[in-house]
């Protein structure tokens, strides 16, 4: 078991300051709730764990007054409460902090940081130099690396996301939810949200800490509660418990998923090495004829980057937000452009790269942010299946709806994308079958060369193995996987090789063999972010002002 940081210290106070007690929810004829209970002591970090469509979601809505409960009951400091909007529930001192962020990305940080509670003149007008010196001392203070004057829509998901829980910790709260907020982080910022999260805890708020990384919860939390199909599965000390005790109580004890975890994933809470764990597949794909090179690319963002991906292998891109990982599948996929350097595929250069040249030579790209770039949240599975293959399901400009049908059928069974059927809206679907969705778009034919960013961002453990299969299954077909992840346990476990980059350049490539743990991958990363600080201190990394 991972050893927990000082944050996990028991709180002194025992009388809740949130409980929730036989609480139920029906949408239509779909029981989402099923008389859950949770308890939330002051200062205290309490995990709350489940599956997509667990009811996590629900009971969250249902505190931050988006949907009303049926029956049981909610009580704050002993007081019951029913909200029946979202601000009441901020009025009591309840802070949401979504997967689905409510940024004005036209504004600055400093804007959306104080948006709504603005310092303001005798006139109405806003005192700007007070609203930054606020904030800029806010962030000074507890080490968070955002400049309060950079637009929201200028920085990378991770930061925007830093941003939304930045927020949240600036109000007047009591009882602070936070859904998945480490998706995009890596090692350091994650240290950043935790000593944030110590900071509010020692004023006597209470945690929700909401999340799918299971690593976290020896760390952070004190207590953990499980949901399963909208009921309680356990309530657990975290001092008390371990990694299998959480995944059975999440997927139930006959879950494939546990087993996977029993066979690959020790390394999570034994002493055993991560890379010990899984066969790797170097071996077989070290003679393979290379899918991807780049020589000496460089654009905007990017600085003399030569990378090799071969048939067959996974390759890892690890590093620290905004440290140009993103940025290389992006020049990869066409949607940034070259300004020096060259990228072949297959041993020929690229001409146009462009996105539509990219999935002509078969590269497809599973992008970070899903609701944004890789889905139309209104449209059916199948529509968004056929849309980067409407050629091949085209004939004399006429789309043959009947074979997009089939294939999504086909696509849907192969991932097993739980869902009524192909008609179904994305949006109805849990966020895990999203991701699924998204990478059966690309599933026929199989790709060359598959771009992942950040695969598992808000997935839970059950659909992260079957993720997981897939990639394994596209390396063991010959395709090339390049995968950007935060997640540093899920590139020892998926990875043949890994990247380091830093300030846009690729300045180290190890062999997973040659990594003992996540440790030892995150000396790694920090030792190449010192490698390239600039002479005033500041991370190279951090956005631009």
């Amino acid at each position: 078991m991972n050893e927990p940081d000082a944050v996990a210290t028991a709180p002194s106070r025992q009388v809740p300051l949130i409980r929730v007690a036989g609480v139920t929810k029906r949408f239509g004829g779909v029981q989402a709730l099923r008389g859950v209970d949770l308890e939330v002591l002051p200062g205290e970090v309490h995990a709350l764990l489940g599956e997509n469509g667990a009811g996590k979601s629900t009971l969250i809505k249902i505190l931050s007054g988006v949907h009303t409960y049926d029956d049981g009951a909610i009580e704050i400091d002993g007081q019951k409460v029913a909200f029946d909007s979202p601000a009441q529930s901020r009025a009591a001192g309840v802070a949401v902090v979504y997967q689905d962020l409510s940024l004005v990305e036209s504004l600055s940080v400093g804007a959306n940081l104080m948006l709504g509670r603005e310092p303001r003149t005798r006139l109405g007008f806003v005192k700007n130099r007070q609203l930054m010196a606020t904030v800029s001392e806010f962030l000074r203070s507890r080490g968070i690396p955002l400049d309060p004057r950079t637009p929201v829509g200028a920085l990378p998901f991770a930061y925007r996301q830093m941003t939304e829980i930045c927020k949240a910790l600036m109000g007047d709260v009591r009882v602070l939810i936070l859904d998945e907020p480490t998706s995009a982080l890596t090692g350091g910022e994650e240290q950043i949200l935790f000593d944030a999260i110590r900071a509010v805890t020692d004023r006597g708020v209470g945690v929700i800490y909401v999340t799918h990384r299971l690593n976290e919860v020896f760390r952070i939390s004190q207590r953990v509660t499980v949901f399963r199909d909208g009921a309680n599965a356990g309530v657990f000390q975290t001092a008390d418990t371990d990694m299998k005790q959480l995944v059975a109580a999440i997927v139930g004890s006959g879950h494939a998923a546990l087993h996977a975890r029993e066979e690959t994933a020790v390394g999570v809470t034994d002493e055993v090495p991560v890379a010990a764990t899984t066969p790797t597949s170097a071996a077989r794909n070290a003679d393979s004829a290379p899918v991807l090179r780049l020589s000496h690319v460089s654009n905007d963002r990017l600085h003399d980057v030569d990378l090799v991906v071969r048939g067959g292998e996974v390759h890892g891109l690890a590093g620290l937000i905004g440290s140009g990982r993103s940025e290389i599948l992006q020049t990869i996929f066409g949607i940034r452009k070259i300004e020096a350097g060259a990228i072949e595929i297959d041993g020929r250069p690229r001409s146009r790269n462009t996105p539509a040249e990219a999935i002509q030579l078969g590269i497809a790209l599973v992008p970070e942010d899903r609701h944004l770039e890789g889905l139309v949240l209104d449209h059916s599975i199948e529509r968004n299946l056929t849309l980067p293959r409407l050629p091949h399901f085209s004939r004399w400009g006429w789309l043959r709806s009947q074979a997009a049908v089939q294939q999504a059928k086909r696509s849907m069974k192969e991932l097993s994308v739980k869902a009524p059927g192909a008609s179904t809206a994305v949006k109805f679907l849990s966020g895990g079958n999203q991701q699924k969705v998204v990478f059966a778009k690309w599933n026929h034919p199989r790709p060359k060369l598959l771009l992942l960013d950040e695969p598992t961002v808000g997935v839970d453990v059950g659909a992260r193995e079957e993720i997981y299969g897939v990639v394994h299954e596209a390396a063991r077909a010959g395709t090339g996987v390049l995968i950007v992840s935060s997640d540093l346990d899920e590139l020892l476990r998926l990875c043949d090789r890994i990247s380091i980059v830093a300030d846009g350049c690729i300045v180290k490539t190890v062999e997973r063999a040659e990594l003992a743990n996540a440790e030892a991958l995150h000396h790694l990363i920090q030792l190449s972010r010192s490698s390239i600080e600039s002479p005033e201190g500041t991370s190279v990394g951090a956005p631009a002002t």
